[in-house]
């Protein structure tokens, strides 16, 4: 179990080469947020995994060329989103999000509730990472608010991400937390959604 965690955790991005990983690495950040398209890319994972190898003596990534292309490509994903909200309005989200439309309306009581923390506070939800920049651009957030909010998530959420892959390589523990929390994702994904289904049925059954 612990060695197919770590499979998942740090697969054999290497093979790629400097400019496919950099190419790999910004892309996936910058679709997670920017076009729906990337909704269940594994963001947060891919990120990790490019500070360990940064961090390896023959890694052909630079850790200044990472964090500063993560930063970016993930401010310029949830610009593009604010401003795809802010132009094209919610039918077009509705229509765009496609089966993970379900998830439109908790994404927009996250964002109601909690405005600018909201926007910094999803990208470390992968389904309101997807949805919360363009729930800000529909609802008319003033612009200024957003990006400061933008850059402060890009930060906390990519930089960081990245640093503590780099800092995992030379700290075992660090590396068996990222397994750990890995391994309770996984197992969330699967029983978060039978759950639903038993009470699907359940509700059904009752009616």
């Amino acid at each position: 179990m612990s060695d197919w965690l770590a499979h998942l955790a740090d697969p054999p991005l290497e093979d790629l080469g400097a400019v496919g990983l950099y190419l790999l690495v910004f892309g996936i950040v910058f679709a997670e947020t920017g076009t729906l398209v990337g909704f269940w890319l594994p963001g947060s994972s891919v990120l990790f995994t490019a500070g360990l190898l940064a961090a390896r003596d023959d890694s052909p990534l630079s850790l200044p060329v990472l964090v500063v292309g993560v930063t970016l490509a993930a401010i310029l994903g949830d610009t593009v989103g604010y401003w795809s909200g802010r132009r094209l309005g919610r039918p077009w989200l509705l229509r765009r999000a496609g089966k993970a439309a379900h998830h439109l309306p908790k994404a927009e009581a996250f964002y109601e509730k909690y405005g600018w923390f909201a926007v910094v506070a999803c990208r470390f939800i992968p389904w309101l990472r997807a949805f919360t920049p363009i729930i800000a651009g529909t609802a008319a957030m003033p612009y200024a608010k957003f990006a400061s909010a933008n850059v402060v998530g890009a930060l906390c959420w990519g930089a960081l991400l990245v640093l503590a892959g780099y800092a995992a390589d030379s700290l075992p523990w660090v590396r068996t937390l990222a397994y750990s929390i890995a391994g309770v994702a996984i197992l969330a994904s699967i029983v978060t959604p039978l759950v639903s289904w038993i009470r699907r049925r359940r509700a059904r059954a009752r009616s």
